[in-house]
């Protein structure tokens, strides 16, 4: 499987998506934000960073990007698509994913190693994990609130489209129900705010992150 990881003016994770994907067992290649050509790419990561410095409002120039336009393309095709954190917020601002992020309640960064809860959606990233199960995962964000209006929250959670709640008691931001990352209708694209890419390495004593990072290839197999 070969991964496209995107890359904006202001990114910072991008390298730490490729090893992850690397460590799973996937190759990699970089694509540059006016790139519009993924022939040859299986799956896409919008990682995490600051995309323009965070001007404007975090994601919000992302969207305009051209490479966008062809993840869009991408996605609509059923390519999965994983977005981390600052990706995450683009996706949003996409129309790829519902909802938004929001400003901490705390208003302050956080970055602290915490547990998610597996949910109910299905996706390809979460092929090798089941309902339920808990993994350690580290938070990183300023701006993470997750937030939809009401009608839009219900038919999230109605059609089983959470795909990771914060573990009791440790909501860091202030999501609405705990949610920590979300898919689409279809499942295919994924975004969350905690970082799996950092969760890779026995040193950090969390490798949990791999597994979103096999499960696409594991699907395709």
């Amino acid at each position: 499987m070969i991964w496209g990881v995107l890359q904006f003016p202001g990114s910072c994770d991008e390298r730490d998506a490729q090893n992850a994907c690397e460590r799973a067992g996937a190759e990699t290649r970089l694509i540059w934000q006016d790139e519009t050509d993924l022939s040859g790419i299986d799956g896409i990561i919008v990682p995490g960073g600051f995309s323009y410095g965070d001007y404007l409002r975090v994601g919000a120039i992302a969207q305009f990007a051209p490479a966008m336009g062809a993840v869009a393309e991408f996605a609509a095709k059923g390519g999965p698509v994983l977005g981390i954190c600052n990706g995450f917020q683009v996706l949003c601002e996409s129309g790829l994913l519902p909802g938004a992020l929001l400003t901490n309640e705390g208003t302050r960064f956080i970055s602290r190693q915490g547990d998610l809860v597996v949910a109910e959606a299905e996706s390809p990233f979460l092929s090798e994990m089941s309902p339920g199960e808990v993994i350690s995962i580290p938070f990183k964000h300023q701006t993470g609130r997750y937030f939809a209006p009401p009608e839009m929250l219900e038919r999230i959670e109605a059609n089983n489209q959470v795909a990771f709640r914060y573990a009791e008691g440790q909501n860091p931001n202030g999501s609405l129900n705990d949610i920590a990352g979300v898919v689409n209708e279809a499942g295919n694209v994924m975004g969350l705010m905690p970082h799996p890419e950092h969760a890779v390495d026995p040193l950090t004593d969390s490798t949990d992150g791999l597994k979103l990072f096999r499960g696409p290839a594991r699907v395709e197999a």
